[in-house]
């Protein structure tokens, strides 16, 4: 398999990632290094892992995971996009004054973990096509998890520069984009 291929790939696994940390980052706007490196980090790390699973998964539990993969990672980005939006919606404040909404509380390691498994699910999928294929996957993973490591960083970033451009719409947004996010994949799997 060729490297631009493989960098195609790495991209478009990673965009999920990338729209997470870009909501992540509305609600921390004044992100330090640190914290973008945390959730950067996270998904990164299981963009990689994920295909590795996949690929020693193999044929075998192949259409057990095509039945339900869509579905879970529409319900966890929908619980937790739900959960942003009321908590944009119970407290402005956290709009207002981006001090009362310390980083912890947006990089809570359940949280971090949901939306980390809920971004990869689909990584999985293609590492079952690569093992079926017969390609390795270790020098994929790697580009996976670098290219997700990246955008996410990014997201982040740019996410706290959105957060002073919508203000008091910065955790609805979140919400949504995750909302959106996991309706996008199920609509994709049923179609």
């Amino acid at each position: 398999m060729s490297s631009l291929l493989i960098i195609g790939i790495a991209i478009g696994l990673s965009m999920d990632a990338f729209a997470v940390s870009l909501s992540s980052g509305c609600g921390m706007p004044d992100a330090k290094p640190r914290h973008v490196i945390i959730v950067a980090a996270s998904f990164g790390l299981f963009q990689a892992a994920m295909p590795i699973a996949g690929w020693y998964g193999g044929a075998m539990f192949r259409k057990q995971i095509e039945a339900w993969d869509h579905w879970a990672a529409f319900g966890l980005l929908t619980i937790i996009g739900v959960h942003m939006f009321l908590e944009g919606y119970k407290s402005t404040a956290y709009c207002e004054d981006p001090e009362i909404r310390p980083a912890k509380e947006i990089l809570r390691p359940t949280r971090l973990l949901l939306l980390s498994i809920a971004t990869s699910i689909d990584a999985l999928a293609v590492g079952l096509s690569f093992s079926l294929a017969g390609y390795s996957i270790f020098p994929a993973a790697i580009v996976i998890g670098i290219v997700t490591f990246l955008l996410s960083a990014l997201g982040v970033k740019a996410g706290g520069k959105l957060y002073h451009l919508l203000e008091a719409k910065a955790e609805y947004a979140g919400g949504i984009i995750l909302i959106a996010i996991g309706m996008e994949i199920l609509y994709t799997h049923l179609s």
